[in-house]
């Protein structure tokens, strides 16, 4: 009977234990090893917290303004989608009271029974009579060719209408597509950057964004009106315009940057300098790289307040000069507009437009 025990299991079965746990625990430190290095973020100290979100809101802001030309696009295809829709509705009802009155004609002449007009003479108890009658049908008859000329002009007209409106509706939808895009890349950069400043201290985060000393004094300044005219400095502006312009900046100190708006109660940088000027009476295109084209250039030496300044080599932000190395901006989601040195960023130009 013993020939047929079977055979012991321990060690086989502590052998598979402890390999088993073996793998276990290899497959552990692998797992933690690989997501150590593919979830762990790098540690960045505040200063390159502070370098990269500057980065980011440069890049947001240079996104904002092709978006805020794009838009503009678009709202201009809109514009014109609805004008020919109007025309084409406007050619349809006239069209409509054409074939009616066709209609009624037809109609007539189909009651009256057509008969041959030599017959209608012979019979007629007044020939004098009946030719004048013939005389009036067959101008009446050329006045009828004429409206079915005038109902075929109108029906090629509103097809015209037609296709043009088919192809802005086509231009417009491709717009719209783009203005998603670039509103993905904007948030996209911006919820980064305020990821990056959601690791720091209250203290590092407002060093990293600037939001300190010049954001008071901003504040100080829209509470007191006679502030600003004495840092605009002793350069007057150029024009009563350009003062306007100045004055309706200073009046904004404090409002909220968000990207696209251009007032009157929140801005983005190129939303504020429109906004100026549409207050002093001036019409400025919207977006920053258009804006400078605006007017005549001039150079950092000639400022004056009122004029635009420039930022970047794409030409991405724009500030309103007030004097004294100012300018009043809308400087991005981390800062209210406020007043600003105008070296604290690469200068690329300025414009005068009043």
């Amino acid at each position: 009977m013993a020939a047929h025990r079977k055979p012991p299991q321990r060690s086989l079965s502590s052998h598979t234990a402890r390999t088993a746990a073996t793998l276990a625990l290899a497959g552990a430190a692998t797992a933690t090893g690989f997501d150590g290095t593919a979830h762990a973020e790098p540690q960045l100290t505040p200063a390159q917290v502070k370098a990269k979100v500057e980065t980011l809101y440069q890049e947001a802001e240079a996104a904002t303004e092709k978006y805020n030309g794009t838009k503009e696009k678009a709202d201009t295809a809109q514009r014109r989608l609805s004008g020919f829709q109007d025309e084409a509705a406007r050619r349809q009802e006239k069209l409509n009271s054409a074939r009616d009155a066709l209609g009624s004609v037809a109609a007539a002449q189909y009651r009256d029974g057509g008969i041959d007009p030599a017959w209608q003479l012979a019979l007629s108890s007044d020939p004098d009579r009946y030719l004048d009658g013939a005389a009036l049908a067959e101008r009446v008859g050329d006045r009828q060719v004429a409206a079915v000329s005038r109902v075929r002009r109108q029906l090629r007209e509103i097809e015209q209408l037609r296709g043009a409106a088919r192809i802005e509706l086509k231009t417009l939808r491709s717009r719209q597509a783009e203005l998603r895009r670039q509103k993905k890349t904007v948030t996209g950069k911006l919820d980064e950057a305020r990821r990056l400043l959601a690791r720091l201290t209250p203290r590092q985060r407002t060093e990293a964004t600037g939001a300190g000393s010049t954001v008071t004094r901003a504040s100080r300044s829209a509470a007191d009106p006679r502030e600003p005219l004495e840092q605009a400095g002793p350069a007057p502006a150029s024009t009563g315009r350009a003062a306007a312009a100045v004055a309706y900046a200073y009046s904004k100190l404090g409002s909220p940057y968000v990207w696209g708006a251009t007032g009157p109660n929140a801005f983005d940088c190129s939303g504020l300098a429109q906004a100026a000027y549409r207050a002093a009476g001036i019409s400025l295109p919207r977006t920053t790289y258009a804006q400078i084209n605006a007017g005549r250039r001039v150079s950092r030496a000639e400022l004056r307040p009122g004029d635009l300044v420039f930022f970047y080599s794409g030409i991405s932000h724009v500030g309103i000069y007030v004097g004294n190395g100012q300018m009043i901006h809308a400087p991005n989601p981390s800062a209210p507009v406020r007043l600003a040195p105008i070296d604290q960023m690469p200068f690329a130009g300025a414009t005068r437009v009043a």
